[in-house]
């Protein structure tokens, strides 16, 4: 299989997490792109018609995109515990979980492009603070229901870590703990889990 990847990229990580928790990470050739909104990678736009990263391409020449159909495909190919839940009341929590990590960083990458792309003189910062109360929204959803995380490694928990590293990374200068005492909690403990570290995005 092969994965388009850029380190930076929290969808990224997310597959790169479920790959090392299932162990499948050494099955995956991992293809390094340099890709922007503007300038799309020419290995991605073939694989992905709406030319975003991530983007898997399978042993039979099938691709897939979007981290939510990348990942639940990595689940069906192996044998070991599942990272989707089996039908039922915990696969739907998942499901609910990963949709809100999934939109906060859909919402925190747009703060970024607007600042990296569009001309300083046409930022508009009601846009950029709508986005942001998005991101505050999530966060406040995700820390009620992280008092139910216990030690559980599903697509929920794993797409959140991913969204509060990607914060970390990009908003270090957001204080999310402070108003977030228990999801800080929680993902001080599943960051120090080797797939976490080992995917850490660069310095």
């Amino acid at each position: 299989m092969k994965l388009y990847h850029a380190p930076a990229s929290p969808y990224v990580r997310k597959v790169m997490v479920l790959a090392h928790e299932t162990g499948l990470v050494d099955l995956i050739e991992v293809e390094g792109v340099t890709t922007a909104p503007a300038s799309p990678d020419a290995g991605v736009a073939k694989a992905n018609p709406v030319k975003k990263i991530p983007a898997l391409v399978t042993d039979d020449g099938l691709a897939l995109f979007d981290s939510p159909v990348i990942c639940e495909y990595l689940d069906s190919q192996h044998e070991g515990p599942k990272i989707f839940p089996e039908p039922g009341n915990a696969r739907w929590h998942a499901l609910r979980l990963q949709a809100a990590a999934d939109g906060l960083m859909d919402a925190a990458i747009l703060i970024i492009y607007e600042g990296r792309i569009r001309p300083e003189e046409l930022h508009y910062k009601p846009w950029t603070d709508a986005q942001m109360g998005k991101v505050d929204g999530a966060l406040a959803a995700l820390n009620t229901w992280s008092e139910d995380f216990g030690d559980r490694v599903d697509i929920g928990t794993i797409t959140t870590a991913c969204a509060l590293g990607y914060l970390d990374f990009r908003f270090a200068d957001k204080d999310w703990r402070g108003e977030n005492r228990a999801l800080a909690t929680w993902y001080e403990r599943f960051s120090a889990r080797p797939s976490m570290q080992a995917t850490k995005p660069p310095a």
